[in-house]
């Protein structure tokens, strides 16, 4: 890409450093941009555990403190992309599994964390192997705009089913956000450096300084929250009480580990592009895979119940803006990590109301599903023979889904949350005969978890096509990826 065509995109480079002021504002909507996503992962997980109130509280600081530190190794020593690392969505169907297992019948919260906490750590291992070694950034030259093209938008399309009805669960204060961001970010941007840089936080604050003058939001219910909750506490490790180890339980985790590696490639990719950056080399992807290793093998320690990822969200965030700094998702990264370990200033965010949540995926998802589109402008889309890849690829990502979720059901997280994945009972639409056992059990696990991931499906999908029919690598969009790319 040309340098004037970088310039255009971004107002603040990879390696630029805003000033102070502005870096730890610009810092704080990267915060608030992934409080939504990563608030409702610990509240979904505490409600399958069955964690008592003032736990829960403790297990949403713990994920923003780890969130923190995992950000900073990452954008340090990782990738040295400006990506945000936080909890994963993919790690929640295998937790469901080993939760609600006949193994932990009867097992109280405790234990099921430590269970829980025991997989993750084993999975960490095999992610860091899978990274550091090299063999994720050998894959990669299997990996052409026709497989990340579907990839990165169905991560954009990954939440569709909530962002509107959650809007809509106020549409007066929903639709307040949703018109101030498309204002703040489309209109006002063009005139306003301060609408250019924050539309994300002035979008919610406006929402929610209106929802609080309107008697929209539950101020008792949010002081008692914020009254229950300790001014300081510092997440450490086996908090829970010491980690438990169990194989069946370590392999159905490695298929949440799977599709987040997926995930996070595609996550790289699109990163780069908002920000102006080269295509990922093998040896980018390499190491930010690894230190999502590191990420998730101090998230089991700590105790978050879940793992670490690349968030599309602030990835969205960065569309918006137009502001692609390591320096300022660095100084995001210190600000969860303080943030974190102060327990009252987290416990105001959770009186955010779920309407304005709904509004910002609509917009920031809605972004990262067209830079995954935007992918396709290097692909022949006169080829039958990618435009057949593409629309299989999609479909299977939207459609296997659908199928895999048909044992879950949608239920009430709690929390000011209406819509939350809190089986009662794991049914899994891939089933063995008993006889099979935990082998067949666990295997049935995996397939579920992979085919519940629609960027797994169309990234298998669309690699394993793209790489066995035939098709010249103009066409395929390969030549001018390559043109484009780092050196390795």
């Amino acid at each position: 890409m040309a340098e004037k065509e970088k310039k255009l995109m971004v107002v603040y480079g990879i390696d630029d450093k805003p000033p102070l002021i502005e870096s730890i504002f610009l810092g704080f909507q990267h915060y608030l941009t992934m409080f939504g996503a990563t608030i409702i992962i610990p509240i979904v997980t505490a409600g399958a555990l069955g964690m008592p109130a003032h736990e829960q509280g403790m297990l949403i600081s713990t994920m923003f403190f780890v969130s923190g530190i995992c950000t900073l190794l990452q954008t340090t020593w990782g990738n040295r992309l400006p990506i945000v690392q936080g909890g994963t969505f993919s790690f929640l169907p295998p937790m469901f599994a080993i939760v609600f297992s006949a193994a932990l019948s009867g097992a109280g919260w405790e234990m099921k964390m430590q269970y829980l906490q025991g997989a993750i750590i084993i999975g960490s291992f095999v992610e860091i192997a899978l990274g550091f070694s090299g063999a994720i950034g050998y894959l990669k030259r299997y990996l052409g705009p026709i497989t990340i093209a579907p990839t990165i938008a169905l991560i954009g399309l990954a939440l569709y089913a909530l962002g509107w009805p959650w809007l809509m669960t106020d549409i007066y204060i929903g639709g307040i956000a949703l018109l101030a961001l498309i204002i703040y970010s489309q209109f006002l941007s063009r005139k306003y450096r301060l609408f250019l840089l924050f539309p994300v936080i002035l979008s919610i604050f406006t929402a929610w300084v209106i929802a609080f003058a309107t008697g929209r939001v539950d101020t008792e219910a949010l002081r008692a929250t914020i009254d229950a909750s300790p001014w300081i506490r510092i997440p450490y490790p086996g908090q829970w009480g010491m980690p438990q180890f169990k194989a069946a339980f370590a392999v159905g985790m490695l298929a949440g580990y799977l599709a987040s590696i997926v995930e996070s490639v595609g996550d790289y990719y699109a990163c780069a592009r908002m920000a102006g950056a080269p295509v990922p080399g093998a040896k980018r992807i390499s190491r930010g895979i690894g230190m999502e290793g590191v990420g998730c093998l101090i998230a089991g320690l700590i105790g978050t119940g879940n793992g670490t990822t690349s968030y599309s969200e602030n990835i969205g965030a960065i569309g918006i803006t137009r502001v692609g700094s390591r320096y300022v998702v660095q100084m995001g990264g210190i600000i969860m990590l303080i943030l974190g370990a102060f327990g009252k200033f987290g416990a105001f965010f959770t009186g955010l109301p779920t309407a304005i949540v709904g509004a910002m995926f609509c917009g920031l998802f809605g972004m990262i599903a067209s830079v995954g589109l935007s992918n396709l402008q290097f692909v022949d889309l006169n080829d039958s023979r990618n435009l057949f890849i593409i629309g299989f690829a999609f479909f299977m990502g939207l459609s296997v889904p659908f199928w895999a979720k048909g044992g879950w059901i949608f239920a009430d997280a709690g929390a000011g949350y209406p819509e939350g994945f809190l089986p009662p009972t794991v049914q899994l639409p891939i089933n063995w005969e008993a006889s099979a056992g935990i082998v067949g059990r666990t295997l049935a696990e995996i397939l579920t978890t992979i085919a519940a991931t629609g960027m797994a499906v169309a990234a298998i999908i669309g690699a394993v096509l793209d790489n066995i029919i035939p098709g010249t690598r103009e066409s395929r969009g390969l030549t001018y990826w390559e043109k484009m790319a780092e050196p390795d």
